[in-house]
């Protein structure tokens, strides 16, 4: 088919070089229109109050529309069924006084066109026609209202169609102006002895008589007052959820208050407020309440978590300046006295050997101090201890000779763990017995180290509550419950001055015998009072005799 003339370069179409047609505009994808109406349908881009409350209002119409339309159909069902009745009640007498008088049709009509006086005998809303027994309607009957008034179009129908309608009211639509009506087709019945020759008692052929009175009322009383039902329902409905809408909207509003509160007292922490802020408390009944204390608890883990990891940094950095100060010391000694021997200050071979018994002193200091701070990096990565079963007493009986070795002067004796007046008893345990001995030393030369001399000591060894107990205890100055709670401290020393006259040492020998123990899977306890000497207690996992 050819374009009409002037089609093919008139601006604006498809085919125009000058500017893109409609259809081009069209089909451009990626357009930014099409993007931003996107934006704005995605369901996430909508908040939660305002998708609460269209999913509100859908429930409300939704439940408005399927009550509405239930009624409304209980409605024009009862309507029409009165229609059904008086369609029943006025054709039912007609078909049997046809059947019974025997009258045709037509001269029914004209004896009955005005009977009853002035009141004829045919209502105005209703319509009369008579179906042939081929089931074509013919005959059709009305008092006019007025002029050009609508009658119903009688549907097509043969013999079988016919037989299938009798007594079952059916809609059909009027001829002009969109209504419809109520048929109901009432059967005939002839006269009893009925064949194709039988004559009525008023000379009329049976042939002759109709199959069935067809009687059809307007529909039109019944849709008028199911529009306005309708109408009715909708107005309603637009009022009900307008007004449940404007609720719902200040309802939701209120019930996601907490979640507001939530929301503004994380943007205040993400802003940099302390973790020690919580949120607000709601109760545990609820989802807010309940997510109110899950972010509570969140907080306080994280809170604990900083705080661990701030305590861990503080912990390092002490632990590096002490052992900085702590290795510089000795390393400090050693290059004063090498240089005073570089400078010649050390004419004489007494000096010389002095100068060097005292590097040689203070090397063995920094190779210990450097000892113990790898036990404790080996201890901080957990590395396994070889454990084999053995028994506390060698260790006891041993530190007893010890002390003894390291101040003569000094009472020590060897008891159970309950004090003196028990004796030991046996105490086996699975260890590793030279990480075992390095505890005992420690805790041996810490009793030596911060007593008067000749304080006496006591050793303790036995099996108490599952677990093997050795104990190093003695009647010294004893410490306060702030040293007490810090005397596992690495680089912790009671003498803040820092002072090693009488043999004090770097401030690691007790955290390394609580590291030591606790690679055991055991721990070490203190009991301690001012005036009245310490008790160090180990505790180790008793082992299983044989």
């Amino acid at each position: 088919m050819s374009a009409p003339p002037g089609a093919a370069g008139r601006p604006g179409t498809a085919g125009s070089p000058g500017r893109p047609g409609a259809a081009g505009r069209a089909g451009r994808p990626g357009t930014l229109r099409a993007r931003l109406s996107a934006v704005r349908l995605r369901p996430s881009a909508i908040s939660l109050r305002s998708r609460l409350v269209l999913l509100s209002l859908l429930l409300v119409l939704l439940g408005l529309a399927v009550s509405d339309t239930v009624v409304l159909g209980s409605v024009r069902g009862r309507l029409e069924q009165r229609v059904d009745q008086q369609l029943q009640r006025y054709g039912q007498p007609l078909a049997q006084r046809l059947g019974t008088d025997g009258i045709p049709a037509p001269r029914f009509i004209r004896s009955n066109g005005t009977g009853g006086g002035t009141r004829p005998w045919l209502p105005s809303q209703f319509v009369v026609a008579f179906a042939a027994a081929d089931g074509r309607v013919s005959d059709q009957f009305r008092l006019p209202v007025a002029a050009g008034d609508p009658r119903p179009l009688w549907p097509s129908m043969d013999a079988t169609a016919l037989r299938s309608h009798l007594d079952k009211p059916f809609d059909v639509s009027s001829d002009h102006g969109g209504g419809s009506w109520r048929v109901l087709i009432v059967p005939v019945s002839v006269p009893a002895g009925d064949s194709s020759g039988a004559v009525t008692r008023n000379g009329t052929a049976v042939s002759a008589l109709p199959a069935g009175v067809v009687v059809a009322a307007s529909l039109d009383d019944v849709a008028s007052t199911t529009s306005r039902l309708s109408t009715g329902f909708l107005l309603i409905g637009a009022v009900v959820a307008a007004l449940l809408g404007v609720a719902a909207w200040f309802a939701i509003r209120a019930g996601l208050r907490p979640l507001r509160q939530i929301e503004a007292t994380a943007a205040e922490i993400a802003a940099g407020r302390p973790l020690s802020h919580r949120m607000p408390a709601a109760s545990p009944r609820t989802e807010t309440g309940r997510l109110s204390s899950a972010l509570n608890g969140m907080l306080a883990q994280i809170e604990s978590a900083f705080a661990a990891r701030a305590a861990s940094e503080e912990q390092m950095r002490r632990f590096v300046a002490d052992a900085s100060h702590e290795l510089r010391t000795p390393l400090a000694g050693i290059r004063g006295f090498a240089e005073l021997y570089r400078m010649g200050a050390l004419p004489d071979e007494a000096d010389v050997r002095r100068t060097m018994a005292r590097i040689e002193s203070e090397a063995v200091r920094l190779g210990g101090l450097v000892e113990d701070l790898l036990t404790l990096v080996r201890m901080d990565e957990q590395r396994p201890v070889q454990l084999a079963p053995m028994d506390l007493r060698t260790l006891a009986v041993d530190a007893l000779h010890d002390t003894t070795a390291l101040d003569p002067s000094r009472a020590v004796s060897l008891t159970g763990p309950g004090g003196p007046g028990t004796p030991p008893g046996p105490a086996l345990v699975l260890g590793d017995e030279a990480r075992l001995r390095q505890v005992v030393a420690n805790l041996v030369g810490n009793a030596v180290a911060h007593t008067p001399p000749g304080t006496p000591v006591r050793i303790g060894v036995g099996t108490l509550a599952g677990h093997g107990v050795l104990e190093v205890a003695d009647a010294g100055p004893g410490l306060t419950p702030d040293q007490a709670a810090r005397v596992f401290e690495r680089f912790y020393r009671v003498d803040a001055s820092r002072s090693r006259q009488r043999g004090g040492g770097a401030g690691l020998g007790l955290s390394i015998a609580a590291a030591l123990i606790s690679a055991h899977r055991g721990h070490v306890e203190l009991d301690t009072t001012p005036g009245r000497g310490a008790t160090f207690r180990v505790r180790l996992p008793s082992a299983r005799q044989p």
